[in-house]
């Protein structure tokens, strides 16, 4: 791309670097010039005037938009994204529904490596959305760039985000009480939102004491795709009363225990082909948790190993919430 100072009867059909008012109204950059914006330039005594003209080979803003944008999302219905119409040099991506967003990190990376002006934003991998909202941003810096760079960048990135979609559409609850302990309603009430969130019902609430027998009995019996523990008492070991609970049920345990603080109590297990989540004390609060991380991906189909919980822990301190002051002090959980 050319870009500079040129006489103002030089700069027909070139675009505008920087905004000016011309006769009250103003002229927007990237405007491209006509005969009749160069002659009223000259009326108002300006002589020169700085352009952009894209160079041979090169694609002007909104066509290397909207190309990178349909290698990134060619099946947009498969993909679960459509794309906004390019407008300034983007193009946005945004979800059709709820779900997860799956990136293919290192092909966002190669493709921000082509070239400078040629760039692609996302949200962080896995983030939940909602229908609506924006995962990705495509920007083309200048207001042309070379055609070969926008080719390659789309080579490399084909196909690199989309969004996972919720595949469970219930979910059941068993909820413990202790004497003197919290208000299981309101924790009800926030992982009801939660799942909502998701497109998921809360198809079965159970409370029971704080026994593993009862728990057990209550894993065994309960409904949903989905099965959720919340303990009235924190979970603090392997063979406390939840996951003891959910073996004796016949079910394994995966992971206890996440570096994502608030949320660092969670467990994950499974019963026999339905995931089974023990949800920290702080998911009775709808402030971000570690809980929300592994929730929204496992509704979602997404494979969350133990390795992935351990992965979390770069990022994974949360803003704080009011149960939980800064500095952490005073209690578990």
């Amino acid at each position: 791309m050319k870009f500079g100072p040129v006489p103002v009867d030089e700069a027909e059909g070139a675009m505008l670097a920087h905004s000016v008012t011309l006769a009250g109204r103003r002229l927007r950059k990237g405007q491209v010039l006509t005969a009749e914006h160069v002659a009223g330039l000259r009326s108002e005594g300006i002589n020169e005037i700085i352009v952009a003209r894209a160079d041979t080979g090169d694609l002007d803003e909104n066509a290397a938009a909207a190309r990178i944008a349909a290698a990134l999302v060619p099946e947009p219905e498969a993909q679960g994204l459509r794309l906004t119409e390019p407008f300034t040099g983007r193009v946005n991506l945004i979800s059709e529904g709820p779900g997860v967003v799956e990136i293919d990190a290192a092909a966002i990376h190669a493709l921000n490596s082509v070239h400078p002006m040629v760039t692609v934003a996302t949200v962080p991998e896995w983030q939940q959305v909602g229908p609506g909202q924006m995962v990705a941003t495509v920007k083309i810096i200048a207001y042309a760039v070379p055609e070969d760079a926008v080719s390659r960048a789309g080579e490399l990135a084909r196909r690199a985000i989309r969004l996972r979609a919720p595949v469970h559409v219930s979910a059941g609850l068993v909820v413990t009480d202790i004497p003197g302990g919290p208000d299981n309603a309101k924790g009800i009430a926030a992982i009801r939102d939660r799942l909502a969130a998701l497109g998921i019902e809360l198809a079965d609430v159970r409370e029971v004491p704080h026994d593993t027998a009862q728990l057990t009995q209550a894993l065994t019996d309960l409904g949903g795709e989905l099965a959720l523990v919340l303990t009235g008492s924190a979970t603090s070991d392997m063979d406390d009363v939840a996951p003891s609970a959910v073996r004796r049920a016949g079910g394994t345990i995966e992971r206890f225990g996440m570096p994502v603080d608030p949320g660092n109590l969670l467990f994950l297990g499974a019963m026999g082909e339905r995931p089974v989540i023990g949800l920290p004390g702080c998911a009775r609060s709808p402030a971000l948790n570690g809980a929300d991380w592994v929730l929204s991906r496992v509704a979602c189909g997404v494979d969350v190993s133990s390795a992935d919980i351990a992965a979390m822990g770069v990022g994974g301190l949360l803003k704080e919430i009011p149960t939980r002051p800064q500095p952490r002090s005073g209690r578990r959980g």
